[in-house]
């Protein structure tokens, strides 16, 4: 089992920044790919960046340009780093754990956190 909790969500007005952490617990050696995903009023669950065990990167059409996926091993914690944010990234925000399949498919991800909620105002 692998266990994730995030962290860092709130209310931020239009063109400013939050930094969204994922803690990453439990038996993790099998964790190919570390991803954020978010899911807005009335839509989809869409894939927003992932991060691998090697540190390659990929990017959602949402984040490209403005959001940055980081990891701490020290500390066993994924961060997303938000900037220039609009009220259309309002979404609860997952965590999730993949050992196998494409980077950026829900269904490859086995593991999910609670989510946090990010607003983003006019």
């Amino acid at each position: 089992q692998v266990q994730l909790v995030e962290s860092g969500g709130g209310l931020v007005q239009a063109g400013g920044s939050l930094r969204l952490s994922c803690v990453v617990s439990g038996r993790t050696f099998g964790t190919v790919y570390t991803g954020w995903f978010r899911q807005g009023p009335g839509k989809e669950r869409e894939f927003v960046a992932a991060i691998s065990r090697e540190d390659g990167t990929w990017y959602g059409d949402p984040a490209k340009g403005r959001f940055t996926i980081a990891r701490d091993n020290a500390k066993s914690t994924v961060y997303l780093q938000m900037n220039k944010l609009n009220p259309e990234d309002t979404a609860l925000y997952y965590c999730a754990a993949s050992e196998d399949g494409s980077v950026s498919t829900r269904s490859s991800y086995k593991y999910w956190g609670q989510g946090t909620l990010v607003t983003v105002s006019s």
